[in-house]
């Protein structure tokens, strides 16, 4: 017979507590992103940001930043970033579907969101949480302009002709070029994955007489 696993309550209640500690001690968004505008550091975590980033920071407004000035902290509404204006001719946004304020902020600017995603002019049909809420180069799309990003039309992917070749294959023919050329190859081979074959009455021909002489000619 089976020995019963004996419950150790007070062991699986100190585990409980444990967990419910580290989940409190964890810093809030507002301490993790919170930035020193002066000095251009995280004070949680001492790091400076990029160089780069700089000019950004103290022109454009992070997510949460435009969420906390909005009715119903903006959900419903559509927001991009500045880096895909200037990247993709296609649009590219989020629509806001969910919002989790961080209360413990100064002006409720922190936080966590969730919405959909139409990238390059696809949308995604699932709905998941919003990334690089932190960064600064968030825009709101006025609602004037919502309609010209949804009646976008992605134009279709072209067929995929060429496959890449497989390692061992790829290695051999590489090398058997270098050998040929004497010098080095940077074409990458690239397997068709479709042949071309002009059917014309020369071919058909050709392809009768291969025909004939593998079979042999009647007695």
């Amino acid at each position: 017979m089976a020995k019963k696993k004996r419950l150790r309550l007070i062991a699986e209640m100190a585990r409980k507590i444990r967990a419910y500690r580290e989940l409190k001690s964890r810093p809030r968004e507002s301490q993790k992103y919170a930035l020193d505008y002066e000095t251009m550091r995280r004070p949680l975590t001492g790091k400076m940001l990029p160089v780069l980033a700089w000019q950004d920071v103290r022109r454009e407004s992070r997510l949460f930043s435009l969420l906390a000035g909005m009715r119903l902290f903006g959900v419903g509404r559509m927001f991009t970033r500045k880096s895909w204006l200037e990247d993709h001719p296609e649009p590219s946004y989020w629509q806001i579907t969910k919002i989790k304020v961080d209360y413990t902020a100064e002006n409720m600017d922190h936080g966590r969101a969730w919405g959909t995603l139409t990238y390059k002019g696809k949308q995604e049909s699932e709905v998941k949480e919003v990334e690089k809420v932190m960064y600064h180069d968030w825009r709101l799309i006025p609602k004037d302009m919502e309609q010209q990003f949804r009646d976008f039309q992605p134009l279709p992917e072209p067929p995929v002709r060429y496959a890449a070749y497989p390692p061992l294959l790829r290695a051999m023919l590489l090398a058997q070029r270098g050998k040929a050329g004497g010098s080095a190859v940077t074409e990458e081979p690239a397997l068709p994955l479709k042949r071309d074959v002009v059917l014309n009455k020369d071919y058909f021909r050709r392809q009768e007489q291969e025909r004939q002489r593998k079979e042999g000619t009647a007695v």
